[in-house]
Parts: C-alpha cells; sequence; structure tokens
C-alpha cells in the first residue's frame, strides 16, 4: 500500500514524496482513513511506529478548508513534555510546506507575551503542553470553543506525570461535537477510564502487542556493584561496545543525571544532559547538539525516553534499571527505529534483580546477560549501600553534620575555644573523673545518639539548667569599650573603660 491510497489531499502527498516516505507503517495505513472519516481514534502502537504522521498528515488535509479566528484555535494536540510538543510541531513544518497553516505551540520556559501575541493572530493547530494550555485559558486568553479536532498523544506518559486531571478538564472546555484521536502505547486502566469518557464510538487501532519490543533491538544485562563501581562499568560499556555511534544514557533520578553527566566529561566522554529541570533554551541546545553529532553521548531522566524521534542512535544504555517496567520499553525503543538495528544494556545491581524480573514479565522474554557478566561474583554490599538509594545515602553520611570530614575536622579542634591549646589539653578534674559519662562526640557514638540530643547533668544526676556552673571563657575575657561608647559616659578623650 502507498499514501496515495489512504486519501489524502495532493499538497500531502507531494510533502510525503519530497520527505522521501513511499510505504505507510501499519497505524498510518489503519488510522488515516478513519481520520479524514471524521472518526474517534483509539490508535495504540509501540514507540517508534510512526504515530505522529498518522493524525498528521489528515489533520493537514482537512484544515485546507477555512481560517482560524483571533483566540480560537481549530485544532488542539496535548503533548506531555516540551520535547514532544516541538516534535509534532516540526512534523507540521516538514509535511505542511505547501500549507498557509499557522501553527502555534504553547509550552512552559518560553515568554507567555510571545505565545499570546501568536495566539491573537489565529492558530490553524495549537500544540501544547496541559499546564501552560490552561494558564492561557484561565486568563481568557485562548477560547476552546472552536476546536474540531482535540488529540492526545502518549496518553500513558500525561498518566504517569499526573496531567489525567488536567485533561479532564481541557475536555470539557472543548466541544461536545470534535473529532478525538488518543494514542497511547500502553492501556493501563485509568487511560481506559478516561477514553470510555471522552471518545464517542471509537475505531480501535492497535498494530502491536502493548509494551512489545522492536525485534531489531538486541537486548543484554551487565552486573554491577552500586556507587562508583557503577561510573567505570557504565565507561567500560562505551569504551568496547562494538558498531558504536551514539548513546543515550537513563538515570532515574534528576541529580544523578547531574553527576553521572560530570564524571563522563572528567574522563573524557563528550557527552551532553537533558532533564527536567533545565530551562526550554538549553534543553533544546542540548539535544539538537546529540541529533547533530555534536555530542556522541547524552545522559537522561525518563523526560527523553518518550515519543522523542532521535534519528539514528545506535545504543540506549539504562545506567540504572527503570523502577517501573513500562519505561524500560520506552527507553529502549530511542533505537532500532525506522528498520535499523539497535542495541540496549543495562547496569543491574542486586538490588534491581526484582525490577529485571518486573520487565521480562511485561515483555514476555527473558534478557540475557552478556558474555562473562553475572552477579553472582560481586561482592556483598552493607545493608543500605546497594540499591536506587545506596550511593545517595553514602553521600549524605559523608556531607551530614557530625560525619565524614566535618567530623574529623571537630575532633581536631581544641574543646574550649576561648582557652589557650595547652589547657584544653589538659583534663579538668572538676568535670571529668573516672567513670563519669563522656561528654561530646565521644558520647554521641558510644549511646547511638546526635551530640545536640545528649543532656548534660551534674554529680548528683540532677538535670543542669541553663549553663550550670560553667561561665564560657569568652565571658571571663575583658571587653575594651572605645572612648565615648560606655553607658553614661559623656566622652572624655583620654578616657579607657575596662568592663569585668
Amino acid at each position: 500500500m502507498t499514501f496515495s491510497k489512504l486519501g489524502l489531499s495532493e499538497k500531502v502527498l507531494q510533502a510525503v514524496e519530497a520527505s522521501g516516505y513511499l510505504t505507510p507503517t501499519p497505524i498510518q495505513a489503519e488510522a488515516i482513513p478513519q481520520v479524514l472519516a471524521g472518526r474517534d481514534v483509539l490508535g495504540i502502537a509501540q514507540t517508534g511506529t510512526g504515530k505522529t504522521a498518522a493524525f498528521t498528515l489528515p489533520m493537514l488535509s482537512r484544515l485546507e478548508k477555512g481560517r482560524a479566528r483571533a483566540r480560537m484555535p481549530r485544532t488542539l494536540i496535548l503533548e506531555p513534555t516540551r520535547e514532544l510538543a516541538a516534535q509534532v510541531e516540526e512534523s507540521f513544518a516538514r509535511y505542511g510546506i505547501n500549507h498557509k497553516v499557522n501553527v502555534v505551540l504553547l509550552i512552559g520556559g518560553v515568554s507567555f507575551g510571545d505565545q499570546e501575541t501568536k495566539i491573537m493572530r489565529g492558530a490553524d493547530v495549537l500544540i501544547a503542553t496541559p499546564g501552560r494550555l490552561l494558564d492561557f485559558s484561565e486568563r481568557g486568553k485562548l477560547l476552546l470553543t472552536g476546536i474540531e479536532i482535540l488529540v492526545i498523544d502518549e496518553a500513558d506518559r500525561m498518566l504517569d506525570m499526573g496531567f489525567i486531571p488536567d485533561i479532564e478538564r481541557i475536555c470539557k472546555l472543548v466541544p461536545f461535537t470534535r473529532q478525538t484521536l488518543f494514542f497511547s502505547a500502553t492501556m493501563p486502566p485509568e487511560i481506559t477510564r478516561l477514553t470510555e469518557a471522552f471518545l464517542h464510538n471509537p475505531v480501535r487501532i492497535e498494530v502491536a502487542r502493548a509494551a512489545s519490543i522492536v525485534t531489531a533491538i538486541s537486548q543484554g544485562l551487565v552486573a554491577s556493584a552500586s556507587g562508583p563501581a557503577k561510573r567505570e562499568t557504565l565507561r567500560r560499556l562505551i569504551r568496547g561496545a562494538a558498531d558504536f555511534k551514539n548513546a543515550i544514557i537513563f538515570c532515574n533520578r534528576k541529580r544523578d543525571v547531574a553527576i553521572l553527566h560530570k564524571s563522563l566529561q572528567k574522563h573524557g566522554f563528550n557527552a551532553g544532559v537533558l532533564h527536567g529541570d533545565m530551562d526550554q533554551r538549553a534543553r533544546t541546545a542540548s539535544l539538537d547538539a546529540f541529533k547533530s553529532g555534536g555530542v556522541d553521548l547524552i545522559v537522561c531522566s525518563d523526560v527523553a525516553a518518550r515519543g522523542l524521534d532521535i534519528p539514528d542512535v545506535s545504543h540506549v544504555l539504562n545506567f540504572d534499571v527503570p523502577t517501573h517496567a513500562e519505561d524500560y520499553v520506552h527507553r529502549i525503543g530511542r533505537t532500532g527505529r525506522a528498520g535499523k538495528t539497535g542495541v540496549a544494556v543495562s547496569i543491574v545491581t542486586p538490588a534491581d534483580q526484582k525490577y529485571i524480573l518486573e520487565i521480562e514479565k511485561l515483555i514476555a522474554r527473558k534478557i540475557d546477560w552478556l558474555a562473562g557478566e553475572s552477579l553472582v561474583n560481586l561482592p556483598e554490599e552493607e545493608p543500605g549501600q546497594s540499591g536506587p538509594h545506596g550511593e545517595r545515602a553514602q553521600r549524605s553520611r559523608r556531607t551530614a553534620p557530625g560525619g565524614g570530614a566535618r567530623a574529623r575536622a571537630s575532633t581536631s579542634r581544641p574543646p574550649d575555644f576561648g582557652a589557650p591549646a595547652a589547657a584544653a589539653a589538659r583534663p579538668n578534674p572538676s568535670r571529668r573523673r573516672e567513670g563519669d559519662r563522656p561528654s561530646g562526640e565521644a558520647a554521641a557514638k558510644r549511646d547511638g545518639a546526635p551530640r545536640q540530643h545528649q543532656q548534660h547533668q551534674k554529680e548528683d544526676n540532677s538535670p543542669v539548667i541553663g549553663m550550670g556552673d560553667h561561665v564560657p571563657m569568652f565571658l571571663l575575657r575583658p571587653a575594651t569599650v572605645k572612648p565615648g561608647k560606655a553607658a553614661g559616659d559623656k566622652g572624655d578623650p583620654g578616657k579607657n573603660t575596662q568592663l569585668g
């Protein structure tokens, strides 16, 4: 089957041919005729199967008639992340080269005033993230009563990011008679409930089993201890990878993304970074650098796991095994796209075994260990130091008050800052006798309690009120008062008063 048999307009067919595409993917072949017929569509397909073009191409054909009015867009596309929204905008620019279609991108991290100006000119296609869209709507800058087609893309990602309440609000703001196109890679119960509430007699198109893996992706596991040894394992994988061109490296936490990025750069790797705390300009620049070959590696959180079309990625490396099995499917789907082969390798610590079992259950296949790799020969880790929070716990102990370098520094100080060092070193028989309770850090270590919670007691075990009988040395030192500053002093130039 070719695109010419799907009912697309001549302008769209010319743009598709100019882009070098001849044969539609299964999701495109089944969805495009239904969208052109005005039916609601529920599309379920694995990542990298061409879902974006499945709604972009028929929307362009339908938008050839009519014009948008100010503040009243004709079509609305909801995306969970800014990168996905920008990617859809690129698709409209590519396939709509022969159309006079006004496309507006409404995302966070961009000037509110510039976006408002574009909305006032009229938008044939509005591509938005839910938060910024509701912000415009609540300010009265945007009216959704003219929406003819509503597209909800990557719905399962919307669920993971907590956008479902926002999606429900938006669906109630658009006309009841709109056409709804709903696309998702998986169908958890909450997404099923949403489709039943807002889709009217939809055509269900499922071109692949939910959460299935592209067969062109070679998967493998590598064993490693946690902490610095894990970063060394990653460097070994990168240096020894066959047919290596570039790689996306995934971490579970944004903090670990930054740490790993600095570590790779320190060891001479050409690496970029991408996570949700970066501003939009930096995120776009980092992603563009990876796409253009400016950097070979990009360290990401799951913000880059869903839907991003990064062509010709040779390797996906899971520095952290995802705690949700569905995220594994989306992560490794960044490679092996458009009929090409790819490699996906996950670094596994002893605490990750349960997550691997969940992933294998979801994808219905066993993931093999690479040659010579196994968890059997790894040294046993101390309790609380393995797993996703092990290294962070170690860092916390090193940097916490009373621990690590700070604790070592505190033990080297004289116990009394106001006394001479020699005097501080001498024992004070009035304050410490044989068998008395140790004070300070020694007591904290012995009793297992922080120093600030140690209660001072007198020799008769009665509690001490305030400072007790001890007067700090700084209160016993004579204080020099400058001339004219003492209370009641009228300012005798030659007078120097000492107190105490």
